[in-house]
């Protein structure tokens, strides 16, 4: 007999003796106070159905003869009970049943039981209506049946339901609020938008949001976020000011960091590891998704980071700059067999950090959240790496990457056996070594491996001197005894391993790996079918970049005493004017003899992708072209450090050859740009410039996507106008003129941290060429949105940034000082606000570039208007908030600046309109001044970002935001459009 709450299954057997007699059955059922209810059956069994759930039955069974003759019935009381399972999760349920009908509660006991299918029956018995079944197995069906038993002893026919756990990723991702991302992927454009809670100090509501905003920011305290339930309401929260409350849902920082990697979009994984690996976080190699049981090898997620290598040389010393997918090193990788009481992580931590300079790179139970149970990322490979200083603090002498495996390896076989085959060493860790000699048993690792046992045994397996016996409570010895051991092993190791060759090892064992997808695949081949035409840079650049050489210099040239008219002597202006263009139409008559490069025709077709695969395009040649110039640049980077300023010719030689050997995706914008305008003096039937006309369109996407257009060609210290004008124009028409911008540009002197500090606060990446700052200016969109558009003002904001003024190696060079004073007019006049990056040894060269900034502003039409006045922040970076310096230093910096604008304004004969910098720009020292301390806490290459720095920047930025809302109204594209044109005839 079956029962449930409507319906009843029973079964009978005939009587002994009559099976040849023709026979009947005659089924009755009643309760209490209704009229009984009969059906025959020729079968032995039967359900009834619609019955009233909690409601007391008897059925009755009798035998039927074929003259009417009926045996006596066989009566059955049974109670339908309602069984509701009321809420279920990963690894438990409750469910819940009411009370049967006319049955005293104190009379009855419920017997509950449950299973998954190939287990054992669990039974347990309570007095209460519900009980929660703890301890299931997440994404399992599950079969329970509740019945009720007297004091007696009867029992009720069981009533059955049937669930499923959820999964505990989909629990996780639910608990996070990432649930929706699990298909549709976080992107990159998206965390960068300007939103409420981008510079909000109330609580956010979002787990992802908020692990996101404090990881932009580089905050050492992202990967503690905690969920705070009230109500309906949850908050999110990586500070402290919690820790007392009892109602807090916090997860383990491992399993956040792996739900957080499984929900974005590769552009976003490759920002996340950036920004982990700043603070000296371990970032994910294998990534698991406990839901599908499938594990993913990261290379592209690490693709594009780039670590300081010691110098291999004895004699040089100077650090290499490296990709590490492709540093030849050894890996030495951890993994924990059994339940080990020791923290493997901490073990880790302690052994990669000298005792002055400790982080916990690995997430452990000793700290914040470290010790909440994990649910998902069992099976996580993470990897950091080590990087000796060469000093006496290092604790190995060579580099190494540090593989740390999450969860226990008897039930992590594929993970193992990845890191067995690719790793230098394995230390293991585990009680005793009977224990690993049972998991390594007929394995053949090429790694060398290592044991921390708690004690040892006679029979030994591996090389006696390779096992560490842990004595308890002493961890420093541990650890000084691993550090002498793997240090052996990695000297004399053969089994080193890139780790992009480690992609062949993942696929032999069923790893994923995540640069196969088809989009990733296609746009790597199309980037190496252009850069491998690339034997020597130079030929490469004469050949299928021709249209930027010299000839652009002399057109760039020729345009700007077009604006200037500064050789014209006592020459008639008109005529002049019409020598001049008689010179550039012969330029452009040189170019014509050349066509599109079979390099360009690729790179347009790149451009032509869809939009993934577009951006993995300009991704994979970026880093192909980037990997070139560091390798092709890293002898001249050596001659540079080393020559003395005063060679000024060797000084201007070196100069131009690290111009011709540079190469970035910069040079090939430049070259469509010069494509463009030569076509455009072209009669506007030509072929050659209806092909040309989709250019802008293409360029202007490559902005909305997130990539940096060039502003201002470094080389040829020029703006090419037409281009410029037409990829704005399409720009505007492509976002259905929702064009409205505010503009913030950075001016400062090179190697003053002016990148870092943008990237920090909008996480936006400018071009540069490897081992030295790329020329010029760049520009960059961050969209806003809707909510933020009512108070900025504004659709986007466009965030400028320049190359280092006043480069100490250039400075003596002709035309060093005109390059910089034209750079600081055009960007300070087409911003709203202007951020001057000061280093404190340096101050007194930004004061010389101010006092000409001022002097062309004065000459501007119409920007003495008090509207039209820009916004000057002074940002002095390596400063801490509480020097005495800025006392010292901002009297005198503002009496300074009115002093060479007074002075600038007698010149113009304006010195009745201004008298003072503050009427040429808008400053105030209590509120435009900002002082940031270092952004490293200790000592590179193993330093973390201070957490000072990213407080502080995380300051500025809301009041940058602030002062952004409270500006003047730009315009949209087209007006921007009409500021370049002024700056230009103004520069």
């Amino acid at each position: 007999m079956q029962c449930e709450a409507t319906q009843l299954r029973l079964q009978w057997s005939k009587a002994a003796g009559i099976d040849h007699v023709p026979q009947r059955f005659l089924v009755t059922c009643s309760s209490p106070g209704s009229e009984p209810q009969a059906v025959h059956t020729a079968d032995s069994c039967r359900t009834l159905t619609d019955l009233q759930p909690e409601t007391q039955y008897t059925v009755g069974v009798c035998t039927v003869l074929s003259n009417g003759e009926r045996s006596e019935p066989a009566s059955v009381t049974i109670y339908t009970i309602k069984l509701t399972v009321v809420s279920v999760d990963a690894t438990s349920a409750t469910v819940s049943w009411e009370q049967p009908g006319g049955i005293n509660q104190t009379q009855l006991q419920y017997q509950i039981s449950y299973q998954t299918p190939g287990t054992d029956e669990h039974i347990t018995t309570t007095s209460s209506l519900s009980i929660t079944l703890s301890d299931l197995r997440p994404a399992s069906k599950y079969s329970v049946s509740v019945c009720s038993v007297l004091e007696c002893g009867l029992k009720s026919q069981p009533v059955l339901h049937t669930f499923s756990t959820r999964s505990c990723l989909r629990e996780m991702l639910s608990k996070t609020g990432l649930k929706e991302h699990y298909d549709h992927k976080l992107t990159l454009s998206t965390v960068l938008e300007i939103n409420s809670n981008t510079t909000s100090d109330e609580t956010i509501t979002s787990v992802p949001v908020a692990f996101l905003k404090s990881l932009m920011l580089a905050n050492a305290n992202t990967r503690v976020v905690k969920c705070l339930t009230s109500g309906q309401s949850v908050s999110c929260s990586s500070l402290d000011s919690h820790d007392k409350l009892e109602n807090i849902d916090a997860f383990n920082p491992v399993d956040l960091t792996t739900a957080m990697f499984l929900c974005s979009d590769s552009f976003l994984q490759q920002e996340m590891v950036l920004k982990m690996s700043m603070c000296q976080f371990a970032v994910p190699l294998l990534l698991p998704n406990c839901d599908t049981r499938q594990n993913t090898l990261m290379l592209w997620t690490l693709r594009d980071l780039i670590k300081k290598f010691p110098p291999r040389e004895a004699e040089s010393n100077l650090s290499t700059e490296e990709k590490v997918v492709q540093a030849d090193i050894p890996m030495v990788s951890f993994v924990r067999l059994g339940e080990d009481r020791l923290s493997k992580s901490q073990i880790v931590n302690k052994l990669i950090s000298n005792p002055q300079q400790y982080h916990d790179t690995f997430v452990h139970e000793g700290m914040e959240c470290g010790d909440v149970p994990r649910r998902i990322s069992d099976g996580l490979v993470e990897v950091s790496w080590y990087l000796p200083s060469k000093n006496n603090t290092d604790m190995f002498s060579n580099p190494m990457a540090v593989a740390n495996l999450r969860g226990d390896v008897r039930s992590l076989e594929t993970q193992f056996s990845f890191l067995c085959e690719t790793s230098a060493a394995v230390v293991i860790f585990c009680d005793n070594s009977e224990a690993a000699l049972h998991v390594l048993k007929g394995k053949q690792p090429k790694a060398e491996l290592l044991l921390v046992v708690n004690s040892k045994t006679e029979k030994m397996f591996i090389n006696p001197t390779n096992v560490i016996v842990r004595k308890k409570h002493n961890d420093q010895e541990a650890v000084r005894k691993l550090q002498v051991s793997i240090g052996r092993v990695i000297e004399k190791s053969s089994n080193n391993m890139k780790m992009e060759e480690m992609a062949s090892i993942a696929r032999q064992f069923g790893i994923e790996v995540d640069e196969d997808n088809p989009d990733c695949q296609q746009a790597k081949t199309l980037a190496e079918r252009i850069t491998n035409k690339i034997i020597d840079t130079v030929k490469f650049k004469e050949e299928q970049l021709p249209f930027q050489g010299k000839v652009w210099k002399e057109l760039s040239k020729l345009e700007k005493e077009e604006c200037r008219l500064l050789k014209a002597g006592e020459t008639n202006i008109e005529a002049y004017k019409r020598q001049l263009s008689s010179q550039k139409e012969q330029l452009r008559n040189k170019q014509q003899s050349q066509g599109m490069s079979d390099a360009m025709k690729m790179f347009v077709q790149g451009m032509s992708s869809p939009v993934v695969q577009r951006s993995y395009f300009f991704k994979w040649l970026r880093i192909y072209l980037d990997d070139r110039s560091r390798q092709s640049l890293s002898g001249s980077r050596k001659l540079y450090k080393n020559l003395s300023t005063e060679k000024k010719d060797e000084i201007a030689d070196l100069d131009r050859h690290i111009s011709d050997c540079s190469l970035g995706l910069e040079h090939f914008l430049r070259e469509l740009g010069q494509l463009y305008e030569l076509a455009c003096c072209l009669p506007e039937n030509s072929p050659q410039r209806k092909n040309m006309e989709t250019l802008p369109r293409l360029c202007a996407q490559m902005l909305l996507d997130g990539f940096p257009i060039e502003l201002v060609d470094g080389n040829a210290s020029n703006i090419p106008r037409r281009w410029i004008s037409d990829v704005l124009t399409s720009l505007h028409d492509l976002v259905e003129t929702k064009s409205r911008i505010k503009v913030v540009s950075v001016l400062g002197v090179q190697n003053t941290g002016k990148s870092t500090l943008l990237n920090t606060m909008f996480g936006v990446k400018f071009a540069v060429s490897s081992g030295f700052n790329t020329r010029g200016a760049f520009m960059h969109l961050i969209k806003v949105d809707a909510e933020q558009k009512k108070d900025l003002e504004c659709d986007f904001i466009m965030v400028i940034d320049t190359e280092g003024l006043k480069d100490p190696e250039l400075a003596q060079l002709s035309d060093s000082h005109e390059h910089d004073n034209e750079l600081a007019t055009l960007v300070i006049g087409l911003s709203d606000v202007t951020i001057f990056n000061i280093n404190v040894v340096n101050f007194a060269e930004m004061k010389d570039i101010l006092q000409i900034v001022v002097h062309a502003f004065i000459r501007m039409e119409n920007l003495l208007e008090e509207e039209r006045k820009p916004i000057c922040h002074f940002v002095h970076q390596n400063v801490s908030a509480t020097s005495d310096y800025h006392v010292r230093e901002q009297k005198q910096t503002l009496s300074d600046l009115d002093e060479v604008t007074l002075s600038a304004a007698m010149m113009e004969n304006k010195d009745d309109q201004v008298t003072r910098f503050t009427d040429v720009m808008e400053y105030d020292t209590d509120t435009k001044d900002t002082y940031i301390p270092g952004l490293w806490h200790g000592t590179p290459p193993m330093a973390t970002v201070s957490s000072g720095y990213s407080e502080a920047v995380y300051n500025f930025k809301k009041k940058l935001l602030q002062d952004l809302a409270k500006s003047r109204k730009q315009g949209d594209l087209t007006d921007f459009n009409k500021s370049v044109d002024k700056c230009c005839r103004t520069c």
